[in-house]
Order: C-alpha cells, then structure tokens, then sequence
C-alpha cells in the first residue's frame, strides 16, 4: 500500500495520531489527565488575540485568565511577542496573584518556545497544551476572547499601543471587579479570587 492510499484510509476512519508529552517539556502534561479547577490559581489558560491601530499597525494581544473564578489576571498588547515576552507578562501577573499550578496552552511558537519551558519548570507550573486544531480543547480562553473582542475590541479604536494598553486594562478592570458571571454563581469573578492580592490590583 501506498502513502497515499493510507492517508486517504487514515481520513475516513477520523484517526488521530496519539498525543504525546513532548520529551524536552519537563513540565508538559497529556491532555487525558485534565482535571477541572476546584480552587483559584489551579488552571489558568492563555492565548494570543490581534488587533490593529487605527493607523493600520497590527498589535498581538496574551489574554490570560483563571479558570475557576473567571478572573483575568493580565490583558497584554505588543506590537510582537516572544517566548521571553511572554515570561516576563505571566511573571508579572504572578507577582499578583500567585502561580497557577497548570496553564492551558495551544501550541503556538511562543508557547513551546525554551523560555516558557524554563520558566514552567522552575515555577512548578505544568504546561497543558491543546491538541492541534481543537480549539474546544481550551474552550475557557476561547470565551475570554470572544467576550474581549466583542466588547473590547470591536468597541474601540487604539490610536497608540499605550492608548490600546490604557483601553484593555480598564475593560480587565470591569470584567473583573463589576460585571457578573453566570457560570460562577452571577458573581464578578473577584469575588471567587483567594489568598492574593487581586482584590488591589483589579
């Protein structure tokens, strides 16, 4: 049998290569050992959203956010990200808030970058990623960001990254701290958010 003929094979039966933990991550983790967050700071998950300014200039937007209470701990504009953009952001969130003991990735280029591995492995945080193409595999990020841009982003033009970074952090701010959340009992998602110092930092 032929390349082809298997791959054709492969397609109609909906086969799936098996999921493995990729050997350099020492802080990876299989998806079939997912268990949902039963107190803040288990699980976040995070993701990229873009944007551009009114000039045109396209922006790249880490959207983070605590699985269990729904709190964003950080909303992020630049005009490029790296492995190591990402490190300082999520420092400076954790700096907060305190560290998760999972984060909910896909498996873009700044998420399996060796800067966040690093930084993962010597946290004690272990790195959830997605299988590629399954969006639902992160399906609280995936509402977070609907929600941003919906609201956010689609209600805004960004003149500067400062004025797109001043425009974001008061949309966190009210998502956080005013508006109430069905999922978690139509309370804000401050309310949930224990032992850190979310309640000053919004």
């Amino acid at each position: 049998m032929n390349a082809k003929r298997i791959y054709r094979l492969y397609k109609e039966l909906g086969l799936q290569i098996r999921n493995k933990t990729p050997k350099r991550r020492g802080k990876a983790k299989l998806r079939e050992d997912r268990t949902e967050a039963v107190h803040s700071n288990d699980v976040w998950a995070m993701d990229f959203v873009h944007d551009q300014l009114a000039t045109g200039r396209k922006i790249r937007v880490l959207t983070v956010v605590e699985t269990f209470s729904r709190f964003s701990p950080v909303v992020d504009p630049r005009f490029s990200y790296r492995g190591e953009d990402v490190v300082a952001t999520l420092d400076r969130a954790c700096r907060c808030i305190g560290y998760p003991k999972t984060i909910r990735v896909d498996q873009g280029s700044e998420f399996i970058s060796r800067d966040l591995d690093l930084w993962a492995y010597q946290r004690g945080v272990e790195l959830d990623f997605s299988r590629p193409g399954k969006p639902a595999d992160n399906a609280f990020i995936e509402s977070f960001n609907g929600k941003f841009r919906s609201e956010c982003l689609n209600a805004h033009w960004f003149l500067t990254l400062d004025d797109a970074s001043s425009k974001m952090e008061e949309w966190r701010k009210d998502y956080n701290t005013v508006r109430p959340r069905s999922a978690i009992g139509n309370k804000p998602p401050i309310s949930l958010m224990k032992g850190s110092s979310a309640a000053s930092t919004g």
